[in-house]
């Protein structure tokens, strides 16, 4: 079944991280329309845009009866204004980070959904990382036995930073703490208690440029955390078991080759040699150094999964309750003085 798609807005988002995995995925997916406030001719006459349709009107979209998903990539303050609009039309919804601004918000378009017998969920790319995915494996090999604390970096060396008041939406936390959030949530589910430590250093008027967010659980701790001066990169996994522990350093490279322009199919995307380090206790007690190859990553695997539960009834790859866990954390951090800890309901 060949499902026609549409895409609310035509800037980095949609043409970086959604169109050239959607595209190498012709089998499943076509897409149909693009949706922009202002038209862009030089983009849209690329060759890889052909047959695409563009448009001014938002109607086009929302009125076209042979559009089954449509994938919202605007700003956050408007995700939830065209997520809604679309289920009110009869299209199921993609959304791209934060889902939402508030947890509110949240939980009215699942409600929604559910009584229009329609799927929206948030676009959580990173879920599939091959970092991430990497460090599961190891995980889920149980050769580490209990995990008792994982951390998590992603950082980068910006030292400087002109001044751009804004709302928390513009800052770390909500740029990439929702995206390292979700791959905790997804490993290990709801937390019960969370700690925040967040901190604009770089310029004071700006929203956050820096935090640690901790983690509880009933037997493990995991630390995520995100800085802009780190010119010594951690490793981006660390994780300590009760039988050994787990080292990765290099970050999934999917977006270092579409930056490159390095497309999904090409020669070259994403390769990633690095060996991940796993060092553990085997059954008799003798330490083992093993090195664990990079698991393949695919953020194409968002619409894999999409296209099973809309083509097949098959659960969301996120559920609803971990999407509204991460906005119910991200939300209550900027709720009280910083630093804090608060328990979740």
């Amino acid at each position: 079944m060949l499902m026609n798609i549409a895409y609310i807005a035509f800037g980095k988002s949609t043409t970086r991280y959604h169109l050239p995995y959607v595209l190498a995925r012709k089998d499943k997916f076509n897409v149909k329309w693009i949706y922009a406030r202002r038209r862009k001719p030089e983009q849209e006459s690329l060759p890889a845009y052909q047959g695409i349709r563009f448009t001014e009107e938002l109607n086009d979209i929302l009125h076209d009866d042979t559009v089954t998903l449509v994938t919202v990539c605007t700003p956050p303050e408007s995700h939830y204004h065209y997520a809604r609009l679309c289920l009110e039309h009869g299209k199921h919804v993609l959304v791209e980070k934060p889902f939402t601004t508030t947890l509110a918000e949240a939980e009215a378009l699942y409600a929604l959904a559910r009584e229009k017998g329609l799927t929206v969920t948030p676009f959580q790319n990173r879920r599939f990382d091959s970092c991430f995915l990497t460090m599961k494996q190891a995980i889920d090999s149980g050769k580490l036995g209990d995990i008792v604390e994982i951390e998590s970096h992603f950082d980068y060396f910006r030292p400087e930073a002109e001044t751009r008041p804004g709302s928390p939406f513009n800052g770390a936390l909500y740029g990439l703490g929702v995206h390292t959030l979700d791959q905790i949530i997804a490993l290990l589910g709801r937390p019960q208690k969370v700690g925040y430590d967040l901190r604009s250093v770089r310029n004071p008027a700006n929203p956050d440029d820096t935090f640690d967010v901790q983690l509880y659980y009933p037997r493990t701790k995991a630390i995520v955390k995100t800085s802009h001066l780190v010119a010594l990169s951690y490793p981006k996994f660390t994780v300590h078991g009760t039988r050994g522990s787990f080292i990765r350093y290099r970050i999934d490279q999917q977006e270092t080759s579409l930056k490159a322009g390095i497309m999904p199919g090409d020669a070259g995307f994403a390769e990633d040699h690095e060996k991940a380090v796993m060092v553990y206790l085997n059954a008799q007690g003798e330490s083992v150094r093993e090195e664990i190859p990079a698991v393949p990553g695919d953020y194409g695997r968002v619409y894999d999964a999409l296209y099973e539960t809309l083509t097949h009834g098959k659960p969301s790859y996120i559920s609803e309750q971990e999407a509204l866990t991460n906005l119910e954390i991200l939300e209550k951090a900027f709720r009280q003085p910083s630093p804090a800890i608060v328990t979740l309901g």
